[in-house]
């Protein structure tokens, strides 16, 4: 699954804009791809982060994995309800399963991301 409006990256995070903010989790293929996700590693309050700095770690039974900004920005706001229920980045990756809300430093760069159209086209490419 594939949402229209969200920007994506070749390590399958997503990304929301919204005005002065990105909210960002994991894309549905990188979920599945995981399996059942055990453990959300989140990132601390005020850390500084620029494109493809990490955010997260997001482990589940099979491996662990890193989880990349996909813009520069400071973390104001992280979703605490995965460190009880990892599994909501299964159950709901682009609602409830958020990893992190980012405060955004100026106009954020988009050229380097997917917009949905380009995201699918990606992923019919890597089956």
């Amino acid at each position: 699954m594939v949402i229209d409006g969200l920007y994506y990256t070749n390590e399958h995070e997503w990304v929301k804009i919204d005005g002065e903010t990105a909210i960002v989790g994991i894309a549905d293929h990188a979920q599945d791809a995981l399996g059942e996700i055990t453990f959300v590693e989140l990132p601390g309050i005020g850390k500084e982060l620029q494109p493809h700095g990490e955010l997260a770690v997001v482990e589940s039974s099979k491996a662990a994995s890193d989880v990349y900004s996909p813009v520069a920005g400071k973390v104001s706001e992280v979703n605490e309800q995965l460190e009880n229920e990892p599994e909501l980045i299964n159950n709901d990756c682009y609602g409830q399963g958020w990893i992190a809300k980012l405060e955004l430093k100026g106009q954020p760069e988009l050229n380097n991301l997917m917009d949905a159209e380009k995201y699918k086209n990606f992923l019919k490419a890597l089956d």
